[in-house]
């Protein structure tokens, strides 16, 4: 699999899949105009992905400027029957692909996978609570970049004291994800999810009585905070997110 935003590991490739095998996957970005996303590719049972074994990385870049999220690159994971990997990732948008090959020999031995195996098996309650944590940080971190957006799109029909609501809300969320306290960053984030809200749905209902309110979406604070950038389960680096696909 690959790292991906919180430094999970998101498998592509499960194990036990039977060879020759391609599977595919799309990502976006986690920055505003990123330029580049840098794809690790990784082999192991552990969440964490720095605790499984680097196979290797490139970078795919020149991505055109454009918001968090909007960007789609496609990772494939391609073995043949030999056991050598290639993984590529390419733009969508256009076209721009970069590529890895890894020889069969390169991963794990048999007995490596079964002590990496047991190992995660140890640890599951330890990765368990690494995944809760990353994901809840990585939903408040992309209800931040939601809000602060909407604020800064709506302009003058956010008033002075929701403004000012919504920084400070903003700031404790931030800085509750600097702790492991999970149940406070999900709390945090509802409380800022609360602020925000009836901003965006009053704002959506005055631009409906004008006439419409293209590019604007009622439903992006609603809900859970994950769908902000459809990003509520396996997250992608911290140069990542993932983008949900419901028909792979």
């Amino acid at each position: 699999g690959i790292e991906t935003m919180g430094g999970v590991l998101t498998a592509i490739i499960e194990k036990n899949t039977t060879i020759p095998a391609k599977k595919s996957q799309v990502f976006s970005t986690a920055a505003d105009n990123q330029p580049a996303v840098d794809i690790s590719v990784f082999q192991g049972e552990r969440k964490m992905a720095q605790q499984n074994k680097l196979l290797g990385n490139f970078q795919l870049g020149d991505i055109p400027p454009a918001p968090r999220g909007v960007p789609q690159i496609e990772v494939s994971f391609d073995i043949n029957a030999d056991g050598i990997l290639k993984v590529s990732a390419k733009d969508k948008s256009t076209g721009k692909e970069q590529s890895i090959q890894i020889k069969a020999n390169s991963g794990l031995s048999d007995a490596e996978i079964e002590a990496m195996i047991k190992d995660a098996e140890a640890n599951a309650e330890e990765d368990r609570k690494f995944e809760e944590l990353a994901k809840a940080r990585n939903e408040a971190d992309a209800l931040v970049s939601s809000a602060q957006k909407a604020v800064k799109d709506l302009g003058e029909q956010v008033t002075a004291d929701e403004k000012t609501a919504v920084e400070t809300a903003v700031a404790e969320l931030e800085t509750s994800t600097k702790e492991n306290d999970v149940e406070d960053i999900k709390a945090k984030t509802e409380a800022l999810q609360n602020i925000i809200m009836p901003i965006t749905q009053r704002a959506y209902e005055a631009a409906q009585g004008q006439g419409g309110a293209e590019g604007f979406d009622p439903n992006a604070f609603g809900g859970d905070a994950g769908q902000q950038q459809k990003a509520d389960d396996g997250v992608v680096d911290a140069e990542f997110t993932e983008v949900k696909d419901d028909k792979k």
